[in-house]
């Protein structure tokens, strides 16, 4: 059986941007755009106008100790979700923005020290992908960690970017029950766990430890 091959439709000319405007910038910044494009059946479609949240990229990474069979969480408030639920603190994977000239992995790094004061020993790539391209432009280069978990806990953050993080350690075992009970509620976290999940074979095989 031949396996079906993704072809794009179009090209970048196939998009315009007939304007631009900053609508605001503050700790984030909004652009609002004027932009048309292409459509499937031919022609152009009508100009149209569309906000932009520019977040731009980030990196995160599931802490994993493949010897104690232990993953690594954080727990911490969220605005975004503050005024859809009672309860803004969510569990989730170590993140960071990327500043200019810093690769991924740097990030990841600097993130579990400052986040779960955790030193990664090897990273493997997930996934990079567009967090929610139908409105913001943020774009997250995902990884699994390896770290030694065994004393892992406690309170973390840097207090001067008002950061209040608790550190849960968990079972292989538990998180993904985590997952399946819907406790886990946000994508990079669902991401990695299901993918630990799919990979933990050939993850102990490059890690070389075995169950």
């Amino acid at each position: 059986m031949t396996k079906k091959t993704f072809i794009p439709t179009f090209t970048s000319d196939d998009f315009e941007v007939l304007n631009k405007e900053s609508g605001y910038q503050g700790y984030f910044r909004l652009d609002k755009y004027q932009i048309r494009h292409r459509l499937f059946n031919g022609g152009w479609g009508d100009p149209v106008s569309r906000e932009v949240f520019e977040r731009g990229k980030a990196a995160g990474a599931l802490l994993f100790d493949p010897d104690l069979n232990k993953i690594v969480l954080i727990e911490q408030f969220r605005m975004g979700i503050s005024t859809h639920t009672q309860y803004p603190w969510i569990l989730e994977i170590v993140a960071g923005i990327i500043e200019p000239n810093e690769k991924p992995e740097d990030v990841v790094r600097r993130e579990s020290e400052e986040e779960a004061g955790l030193t990664i020993k090897a990273l493997l790539p997930i996934v990079e992908y567009w967090v929610s391209p139908g409105a913001s432009s943020e774009k997250l280069s995902l990884f699994l960690a390896q770290v030694d978990a065994s004393d892992a806990g406690g309170i973390f953050g840097l207090a001067e970017e008002g950061e209040d993080i608790k550190v849960w350690t968990f079972t292989l075992d538990e998180a993904f029950q985590l997952v399946d009970d819907g406790k886990i509620i946000n994508a990079p976290t669902l991401i990695a766990l299901q993918w630990l999940r799919i990979h933990e074979a050939e993850v102990r095989r490059l890690w070389n430890v075995k169950v």
